[in-house]
């Protein structure tokens, strides 16, 4: 039997499989000229800059740091970047993503937060002294670089959070609003008319209309317009300006999820983002840059979070809230969710409740810990009373030289924390094993410093005060639950675009 026009039906099949596979060849043709295009975009940092004591590899989910330059170099003068040659940051979130793939946070550090900058490698191989409560953006600006120093940014969030950054992106204003047009647009929301003058206060009037009040699709410069006006709208600070950027990538969130897998828009997107982003070597190819983008892929709307880390003011600058920080840092490095939920790899849905995933702490190795020859220093970063004596003593039963105690009398802090210097890190990982759930980071400073946190306070003794805990004894409490302050603040990607958007 024939088909149309007398040609056998199995030779159309074979015509027709002749034009799959030539098909197939040429895409495949064209995805390899479009690897070398996306991999020749690619521009890396210098990762000898990063610190050589930083804190241990997490067992479970991934931190990245996100910074938004705004440089004046490569073309970015003409969208409205920053005064001079020196790149600044006026934007950074660290995102992380849990062990089960399937919830993530960004948490918002404000520019102006008053924290502690660890030493940083200069352009010309020296490095810094370590400053103590400076505003945390000039850490990006150490060196004067029109690239800025995003590995000094990057050493000063592993020192602030006590969490290992496995990657991080430095995306410039040329970038960001290239890939907003890629997408089509943003749906976004003001609560009120936004003018010119609001966007250059130095401008001497109100100045033409930028943005109507209420929802409207932005692209381009008018979204770069968009995530860096301050004035006019709240009280003008940078904690509103935050509240407005976590609500636009939450829309661009939802606007890439519904085009889905178009080719038509994703290539453009990838172009642009890869155009406009320095990253660390981890993910210097294209390759690595789309294995780490489908980790993203189940993660539900719902299940992608915003905060910004606690803070209140201090003057014109930022203080950090605790216990609130310290709180949010331990849930991330055990791996829970803001809700309370372990999302620890292997633990299914976010099984709420479980202490048995690999971000829980781990139970004390067996055998003895010796302390011969190690000397260590004891804080009390709690309010109860008599709780570095309690772990001095343990120490000195163990062998340990115990340089002093003090007590952090400003401090609440949640969790236990072992410092160490330099050669040290063999002994700090020993001494952890008499404090259970106890993070361990290294440190500028020579020694080991113990710093006692509340998860310390709440563990049962197995003894009279200064006996150490037995191998059977119960593990550390899990992190605790964050204030409703912290948690009211939370925006998800499927939240209301025009809800909590101005502080003030």
């Amino acid at each position: 039997m024939t088909g149309r026009r007398g040609i056998p039906r199995r030779r159309r099949t074979r015509a027709a499989a002749a034009v799959v596979v030539s098909f197939l060849v040429l895409l495949a043709a064209g995805a390899g000229w479009l690897y070398l295009r996306l991999n020749g975009n690619i521009a890396t940092f210098d990762a000898d800059g990063l610190s050589k004591n930083r804190p241990g590899a997490g067992v479970a989910g991934q931190n990245v740091l996100v910074i938004g330059s705004d440089s004046r170099a490569d073309g970015n003068s003409a969208l409205g970047g920053g005064e001079g040659d020196v790149g600044r940051s006026d934007t950074a979130f660290l995102l992380h993503v849990y062990g089960d793939r399937e919830h993530a946070v960004a948490v918002s550090i404000p520019r102006d937060t008053l924290v502690d900058i660890p030493p940083c490698k200069l352009p010309d191989g020296s490095w810094t002294a370590e400053q103590r409560h400076v505003m945390f953006n000039s850490a990006f600006s150490l060196g004067e670089s029109a690239k800025g120093n995003p590995a000094c940014t990057q050493n000063t969030v592993e020192r602030l959070t006590g969490l290992r950054v496995d990657h991080t992106v430095v995306v410039d204003f040329k970038g960001f609003s290239a890939m907003t047009s890629a997408v089509g647009g943003v749906e976004v929301c003001v609560p009120k008319d936004v003018h010119q003058g609001d966007l250059d206060p130095h401008l001497g009037s109100r100045g033409p209309l930028v943005f109507p009040k209420g929802q409207q699709n932005i692209s381009g410069q008018k979204a770069l317009d968009y995530v860096r006006v301050r004035h006019g709208i709240g009280d003008g600070s940078d904690i509103g300006r935050i509240q407005r950027q976590q609500a636009f990538l939450s829309a661009m969130i939802k606007k890439v999820r519904s085009q889905g897998f178009d080719p038509t828009t994703l290539l453009p997107l990838a172009d642009a983002a890869t155009k406009s982003m320095t990253v660390d070597p981890g993910l210097g190819s294209a390759n690595k840059m789309l294995s780490f983008a489908m980790s993203l892929k189940d993660v539900d709307l719902h299940n992608m979070k915003f905060l910004t880390l606690p803070w209140r003011y201090d003057g014109n600058r930022v203080a950090i809230v605790q216990p609130d920080a310290d709180t949010l840092w331990a849930s991330l490095r055990a791996d829970r969710t803001v809700d309370g939920k372990d999302a620890g790899k292997g633990t299914g849905k976010g099984k709420a409740g479980s202490g048995g995933g690999p971000g829980a702490p781990s139970p004390p190795a067996p055998g003895p810990v010796s302390g011969a020859g190690v000397k260590v220093s004891v804080r009390n970063a709690t309010d109860v009373t008599g709780l570095a004596a309690r772990a001095a003593g343990m120490l000195k039963d163990h062998g340990y030289e115990v340089t002093g105690t003090a007590t952090d009398r400003d401090r609440d802090a949640a969790s236990t924390v072992i410092e160490f210097g330099p050669g040290e890190a063999g002994h700090a990982r020993a001494l952890a094993r008499l404090f259970p759930g106890a993070y361990v980071r290294g440190a500028a400073a020579d020694g080991i410093s113990l710093l006692l946190g509340r998860d310390y306070a709440a563990a049962p003794s197995s003894g009279p005060a200064g006996a150490s805990p037995s191998p059977s004894a119960s593990p550390s409490p899990l992190p605790g639950t964050l204030s409703s302050d912290v948690v009211s603040g939370v925006r998800s990607a499927d939240d209301d675009p025009c809800a909590n958007l101005s502080y003030g």
